[in-house]
């Protein structure tokens, strides 16, 4: 069952990567949404609560995302530095990164465009930050998996792990790589992906 929370902020996720933060506004949202005029006031008065609504939809999408790929998407550490992660380990990982940043690129491209518009929002408004949290998360198991893999500094290294791969998405999404790169959606770009991953990890395990 899709809730009210759900279309609301799917609509003002898709405005915000069609037009920017700008294009936020209650009444946009209802019309996007196809909802009658106050709806979307009605539940979240005041345009920074829509905006608050709008980066905890999009934080819960993302573990969703990351637990369908069989990424770890919440707090704990899921790798130990008593379970050493193998090379094929690493391999294994960096499909599964590639696999969903070609996710991202494809059926999750406008929440990928929203999310980096919110990114930036933050920065005026560092509340957001909190919410966003997942960012502080995944460079727990960034840093937790490259320990298992023997990095000499895992805590730098999988800040860097984390910086990167953001890098390599916002590279697809806006940058030179959308023109270069293969066509996202295509076993190519999965490939593509996956060795950028790869020989990241295996240098940063080094």
């Amino acid at each position: 069952m899709v809730t009210r929370y759900a279309v609301i902020t799917d609509a003002a996720i898709a405005l915000v990567a069609e037009q920017g933060m700008r294009g936020l506004t209650h009444r946009a949202v209802d019309a996007r949404a196809a909802l009658p005029t106050g709806t979307t006031s009605a539940y979240y008065r005041t345009r920074k609560a829509l905006i608050e609504a709008l980066v905890q939809r999009l934080a819960d999408l993302d573990a969703a995302d990351l637990q369908a790929g069989d990424l770890p998407a919440d707090d704990v550490p899921a790798y130990a530095p008593s379970m050493p992660l193998s090379d094929t380990d690493l391999d294994a990982i960096a499909a599964a990164t590639g696999a969903l940043l070609d996710r991202w690129l494809t059926d999750g491209r406008t929440r990928a465009l929203a999310r980096y518009a919110c990114v930036l929002e933050a920065t005026h408004h560092p509340e957001l930050r909190d919410i966003l949290g997942h960012g502080t998360a995944a460079r727990a198991q960034a840093r937790a998996m490259l320990a298992a893999a023997g990095a000499t500094d895992p805590q730098r290294a999988g800040d860097h792990f984390v910086a990167c791969v953001d890098g390599l998405l916002f590279d697809r999404l806006a940058g030179a790589g959308a023109l270069t790169a293969p066509p996202p959606g295509t076993a190519r770009n999965r490939a593509d992906l996956t060795a950028a991953v790869r020989a990241l990890l295996h240098a940063l395990a080094r």
